[in-house]
């Protein structure tokens, strides 16, 4: 079989015509399968018949993944096998977490920070917060999911949009205790619009920086009235689909976890940023950290939101929802190790307040 005719055929049994990026989200191919024997087969004739290849042929059918020629299939192969160790060695230090195979599997490390992670952003404006502490006695968890203020979890997609998931998740959850019901807000109006309060659109911010916004121009549409792209594009905000005003935000001192614990135990889910490591994108389970990660206010890369906090097998956890799908993690969720502020994860926090 030539080259063509065995990549024609690998499209074929994938049921997609060739189109469009190997990137692209926005169109999954979905396999039939029953077909999959046939896949791990048309697979297998590219890349040999190796344990490894099996399980990349079992991962492109899992995932949807595209391929459009024979030089592709074999680089995301060796991407694939390279990430598989990393894993696999990792797994094997007996750490407080787990690693797993998931949808970035195939992307270099470089490819995953162009693709899902904004440039490092300078946090220094928390410097010195104004949360209040007080002297009360904290619960030893908390969950805020078990409230129901905690909004579904979304994906941001290929788009270093995270500062805005973080942003409209602390908001969303604001509203919701303000007002005793749901909404969905638009992280696409501070994708485009944001930008003089020291944003980038697909390429990084912050939640601090986005509140400013939100405060000063007339408040955040709905997700509906202001649908999300993943893409920078141009400001269209109309004040008639406004979901939420927000009236202040509050910032917790850079780097001061009793602040943050005190936040997100007495008032509410609170924004955070932290620094996103190779391991850390192929987090499944268990208490992640990491001594790589930084702890300074210029290493930040990534903006989640801290619901809650525990312990588990004598670890003391944050609990942190993700802007990277449902099917990455715990259900979108991951536990950072509290504590020793863990690849930065108090430097950068802040809170809503809500109209």
């Amino acid at each position: 079989m030539t080259r063509r005719a065995l990549v024609c055929s690998i499209l074929v049994v994938l049921c997609c015509a060739a189109a469009g990026s190997s990137f692209d989200e926005s169109n999954p191919i979905r396999l039939v399968s029953d077909r999959l024997q046939e896949l791990d087969s048309s697979f297998l004739q590219v890349i040999g018949h190796t344990r490894h290849a099996l399980s990349f042929a079992r991962f492109a059918h899992r995932y949807g993944k595209r391929y459009e020629t024979v030089e592709e299939i074999k680089l995301r192969f060796e991407i694939f096998k390279d990430n598989l160790n990393l894993i696999r060695s990792t797994n094997q230090k007996g750490l407080t977490y787990k690693l797993a195979v998931n949808k970035f599997a195939d992307w270099t490390w470089q490819e995953f920070q162009r693709h899902r992670l904004g440039a490092s952003q300078n946090c220094s404006a928390t410097t010195n917060g104004n949360h209040k502490l007080t002297i009360v006695d904290l619960p030893e968890t908390k969950d805020w999911r078990e409230e129901g203020v905690v909004s579904p979890v979304k994906d941001q997609g290929s788009c270093g949009s995270c500062w805005t998931f973080s942003t409209t998740g602390a908001l969303e959850a604001a509203y919701h205790q303000a007002f005793g019901k749901g909404i969905s807000l638009s992280e696409q109006q501070l994708v485009d619009c944001a930008g003089a309060f020291n944003n980038f659109g697909c390429h990084g911010g912050l939640p601090s920086q986005a509140f400013e916004y939100i405060k000063y121009n007339g408040g955040l549409d709905t997700e509906e009235a202001y649908p999300y792209t993943a893409e920078d594009g141009k400001c269209k905000f109309s004040s008639e689909n406004v979901g939420v005003q927000v009236l202040d935000s509050v910032n917790i001192t850079l780097g001061a976890e009793d602040e943050l614990k005190h936040a997100v135990a007495l008032v509410r889910p609170v924004s955070v940023a932290f620094e996103v490591v190779r391991s850390f994108r192929f987090y499944k389970k268990g208490v992640y950290s990491s001594t790589t990660c930084g702890s300074t206010p210029m290493d930040v890369n990534h903006a989640v939101l801290a619901v809650g906090y525990g312990v588990e097998d004598g670890v003391p956890y944050w609990l942190i929802k993700n802007s990277w799908g449902g099917d990455w993690g715990e259900n979108g969720y991951f536990k950072m190790e509290m504590g020793k502020n863990m690849c930065g994860v108090a430097t950068c926090a802040s809170y809503p307040i809500v109209a």
